[in-house]
């Protein structure tokens, strides 16, 4: 039987991401508006400088709750009457945060749209913060961080940054908060949270779909014309690493059969000019299944069902990881591995063939990602997070391909630090602090597991 030949593969088509007009109302709002005519639909994002990283010491997690009591009620709606009127516009509200920003998001057909968009603004403008909703999301919070004692994945991700950071940085603790800071919480703080920062020269309007920039402008004012307030100073965060020498951490979880890797280092802003380069060194190196590191830990030995290394990308220093699990017996063999393959990515020029799989990936992927209003709104309010510029996405592809394999090697030699790795591990500390220091990555401190503070034990 004969086999036909592979179809050669063309030429990538050309991309071009939405075009984006760009107002601001009289008050300070700025307006972002990506035409989408051929949908229809419009999603609409508010984007406001009000994420985690704006915490101040000892209300860490005010900013997440914050946004997330939005949803709530307002002061002339409860919760139940919020819901079912966004219901009956055949949406939702939904609210999140991260580290830089928060955000509150309807998607909705373009006749319903001025009425959500009015529903939008009071969520916005007037939350109630009703003590009863705070003290319900402060619950779950809570739950969520003594879940983390029984489900080493989260504990492992927290513990990495609680010892990365140097002590009191907003990074060393969760998003969220931790237990002793989510409890100290009420709703008189949340208050003074949204009347500090939620104001309309730190809020984004983003409008994606069947909506024209005049059309977005008359709903925006409408519904915001009337928001006032000055402007909140910029967050910054101590992002600077606890240690410049290597070191082992366990967590201990006793009998367990599996050990929570993390292996890293602190990393850099996502402003940096090196971006492109280090996105594609990070591709090759853990940030592919075809990577260096899932293949090694995967495929050759067999240690875990994958692995993978990511820059975390926020306005600080995030750190830069590699994160895994394995059975506890090989633990330090596993470890070894990962600190091997970052050394290699290090020492020599990646090849053609491994560069142009990794770029023909990042490349080919990029368009499929922004077929629906709601991802070009979610690109929009990232580009303005970070300052991205408008012509980012149009432009990614191209910077994409032009990264050479001197560029790999160059931000590998620039951004991975080996003599600076930090190792955590969270499992059996019985069984795998020998192996550990016999495998000489750094001074073994063991700690027991604990969800207070994220301080050492």
């Amino acid at each position: 039987m004969t086999t036909a030949p592979r179809p050669t593969p063309g030429n990538p088509r050309d991309y071009s991401f939405p075009s984006i007009e760009r107002s601001t109302l009289p008050n300070g709002m700025r307006i972002a508006v990506a035409p989408m005519p051929r949908l229809p639909l419009v999603t609409v994002l508010a984007l406001v400088d009000a994420g985690a990283s704006c915490d101040t010491a000892g209300r860490e997690g005010a900013a997440l709750l914050t946004i997330r009591a939005l949803a709530e009620g307002t002061t002339r709606l409860d919760g139940a009457t919020l819901t079912e009127k966004f219901e009956s516009l055949g949406t939702g509200l939904s609210s999140s945060g991260d580290w830089d920003d928060a955000t509150a998001h309807i998607a909705v057909t373009p006749e319903r749209l001025e009425t959500a968009m009015a529903l939008l603004g009071e969520v916005l403008t007037t939350p109630a913060f009703a003590q009863k909703d705070v003290e319900r999301l402060k619950a779950e919070r809570l739950a969520e961080l003594m879940q983390q004692q029984v489900e080493p994945r989260g504990l492992a991700d927290d513990k990495f940054a609680e010892y990365l950071f140097v002590p009191g940085s907003r990074y060393a603790l969760p998003e969220g908060g931790s237990m002793t800071s989510v409890r100290a919480l009420d709703a008189g703080q949340l208050r003074a949270l949204h009347s500090a920062r939620y104001v309309p020269g730190a809020t984004t309007l983003v409008f994606a779909g069947d909506i024209t920039s005049a059309r977005a402008v008359q709903l925006a004012e409408r519904a915001f014309g009337g928001w006032h307030g000055a402007m909140p100073p910029g967050a910054r965060v101590d992002d600077r690493a606890s240690s410049a020498t290597r070191q082992v951490h366990i967590v201990n979880k006793a009998g367990a059969p599996q050990s929570e890797l993390r292996v890293g280092h602190g990393g850099v802003p996502r402003s940096h000019a090196d971006y492109f380069a280090i996105v594609v060194m990070n591709a090759l190196l853990g940030g592919l299944f075809s990577s260096r590191i899932n293949l090694n830990l995967r495929e050759r030995n067999a240690f875990t069902y994958g692995a993978r290394s990511s820059f975390e990308w926020r306005r600080g220093a995030g750190p830069f990881v590699v994160s895994t699990a394995v059975k506890t017996e090989v633990s330090d063999a596993a470890t070894r591995e990962i600190l091997l393959e970052i050394g290699k990515m290090r020492e020599e020029k990646v090849s053609a063939d491994e560069l142009s799989l990794a770029t023909a990936y990042l490349d080919g992927v990029f368009p499929i990602r922004y077929e629906t209003t709601n991802a070009v709104a979610q690109a929009i309010a990232i580009a303005q997070v970070y300052g991205l510029g408008d012509d980012y996405y149009t432009r990614y592809r191209e910077h994409i391909r032009a990264v050479t394999a001197d560029d790999v090697l160059r931000a590998a030699q620039t951004f991975l630090h080996p003599e600076k790795l930090l190792v955590l591990a969270v499992g059996d500390a019985a069984a795998i602090r020998a192996p550990m220091e016999q495998l000489g990555a750094g001074a073994v401190s063991v700690h027991e597991a604990s969800a207070e503070d994220g301080a050492p034990a």
